[in-house]
């Protein structure tokens, strides 16, 4: 028994060296790289993030069709990109900056980090207006929106980490009351759903729903009345500024470019993102 246990012993001893051997050949072979197939991570059609980021990194064909590769596992909000991306050390993913945390980590672009500063100065490429569109305006959404632009709301949206847009002045509640419905993006969403409980809590007798879907279901909505406000994280299509919708932009907003903390990857180029949401580029080499 001792014989056949020294002899056991012997062979797990050579099959973990034989291991290191190919392990290191197939590393020499790489230049001494580790490769790894990666996982991109895309949001569902009709997400004004998507929609942005296709159309400013340059994913659309002369035709204006996505060119996002099929591989792409898609998610239909920005917190599954952020979930997902955080349980897989391959993945690579896009939110709004407003809504990164320390579970995932944000690369720069083209040496550039995604920061509030850079936005405003224009060196941080990957930028896009948040939105809201109305058709007609009761009394309350009337209202709502002047504590959007007013300073007060121009400064929840600043200490959540996006760019404000120039305030109207204070906000002074006339104690109005009735009934309001926001829906659409999902980027938008965080910084509206803080927004709301601000003036809810200046207008106790004002009951707001606030919905989320992504933009372009928000503009259907803002269109059809189902809403009285939609929101996009994106520019107004043609059609739907056709179809009646006024959009005012509320925030500039960054769009990170984010991958697992475990990958040792620090900074992209607009053409490394490009080629990999193409499909062009499919492994990390480490």
């Amino acid at each position: 028994m001792a014989t056949l246990w020294a002899r056991s012993k012997k062979m797990k001893k050579a099959l973990m060296v034989l291991l290191t051997l190919v392990l290191a050949v197939s590393l020499f072979a790489q230049g001494g790289k580790e490769v790894s197939n990666i996982s991109v991570i895309s949001r569902e059609d009709g997400s004004g993030t998507r929609g942005a980021f296709t159309e400013i990194v340059g994913l659309l064909d002369s035709n204006k069709v996505d060119q996002t590769t099929f591989d792409a596992e898609i998610a239909n909000s920005t917190s599954v990109v952020i979930t997902t991306v955080q349980g897989n050390k391959n993945a690579i993913g896009y939110i709004s900056l407003g809504s990164l945390n320390d579970s995932v980590k944000a690369v720069t672009v083209n040496g550039v980090e995604a920061t509030q500063e850079n936005i405003v100065n224009g060196s941080y490429p990957l930028q896009r207006p948040f939105n809201i569109a109305y058709k007609t305006l009761t009394p309350v959404a009337e209202d709502f929106i002047s504590y959007l632009f007013s300073t007060q709301g121009q400064s929840v949206i600043s200490s959540k980490g996006y760019v404000s847009v120039p305030a109207n002045g204070d906000y002074k509640s006339s104690m109005i009351s009735g009934k309001l419905t926001i829906s659409g993006s999902s980027s938008v969403y965080p910084v509206m759903e803080v927004l709301v409980e601000a003036y809810e809590a200046l207008n106790p007798n004002v009951d707001i729903s606030l919905q989320q879907s992504d933009s372009t279901t928000g503009m259907k909505d803002a269109i059809s009345g189902v809403s009285d406000i939609g929101m996009a994280s994106r520019e107004l299509k043609s059609s739907e500024l056709e179809s009646g919708l006024t959009p005012k932009v509320i925030a500039i907003d960054g769009i990170a470019v984010i991958v697992n903390k475990e990958n040792p990857v620090t900074n992209l180029t607009m053409d490394q993102i490009k080629s990999i949401y193409l499909g062009e580029t499919k492994t990390w080499e480490f």
